[in-house]
């Protein structure tokens, strides 16, 4: 086993794993499902392709700053919705054409402002050494959760992310994002928790349906286990 970690920073994130339709949320750090669809997209991996292999990697993160909640408000008009029929559609715009008006769409948002993550990919070491060399050169475009949510610098370390320590002490000793003066007594973990991990308090325990259970293009996703504490710098999180 080996550990890749990976930075992300940016002016604008978003995390979601419950977004339907109109209304687009975010988790307060990144998901499993947008992190491996980021490295999807360094590889090269068409939507419709299987992610398996990247799926069995376990995730964690390190908030280095939490980001700011925000949302952007967005509106469209002229929207092919699923649940309208063709002739609904016509009729519609037959009236936009006699009235001159439109039907419109509100969309919300959800977004972190100027977050700082440390995220670790723990797993077979040949893969995240594929991963990683992607990364430098990826296939397409990375995005932080969201499309024109671009990275502020690179997702990789220039001197190697790749590490021989398991995912909790990866990411207590992994580099700092922040300056250090913005540091505060204790930072955040959010880790995917191994099967057979009794964590108790202080750990707080949360399911996210950001399991990849197939290729991206069929939206399949089951429950992953989760376990967040706050420990001071450089403290490595156990749960035994």
């Amino acid at each position: 086993m080996a550990t890749l970690l990976l930075k992300l920073l940016g002016p604008m994130q978003s995390w979601g794993s419950r977004s339907r339709f109109d209304h687009r949320d975010t988790e307060r750090e990144p998901t499993k499902s947008g992190v491996l669809g980021l490295v999807a997209a360094a590889l090269g991996r068409d939507r419709s392709e299987p992610v398996n292999d990247l799926a069995q990697l376990r995730l964690g993160v390190r908030v280095d700053r939490e980001g700011t909640p925000a949302t952007d408000y967005q509106t469209a008009q002229n929207v092919i919705k699923a649940s309208v029929t063709r002739e609904q559609w016509r009729r519609a715009r037959e009236k936009q054409k006699t009235t001159g008006t439109q039907d419109t769409v509100v969309s919300r948002r959800h977004y972190l402002a100027d977050a700082a993550f440390l995220v670790g990919l723990e797993g077979n070491a040949g893969l995240l050494e594929k991963v990683e060399t992607a990364l430098r050169n990826p296939r397409w475009t990375l995005f932080l959760g969201r499309k024109g949510y671009l990275p502020s610098e690179p997702v990789y370390f220039p001197e190697g992310g790749l590490t021989e320590d398991d995912l909790e002490t990866a990411l207590a000793y992994g580099p700092l994002l922040i300056d250090p003066d913005e540091r505060a007594t204790h930072v955040r973990y959010a880790i995917e928790l191994v099967p057979g991990c009794r964590a108790s308090l202080p750990w707080q325990l949360r399911e996210l349906w950001d399991q990849p259970l197939a290729p991206f293009a069929e939206r399949k996703f089951g429950a992953r286990l989760v376990g967040e504490i706050a420990l001071p710098w450089g403290e490595v999180p156990q749960c035994t």
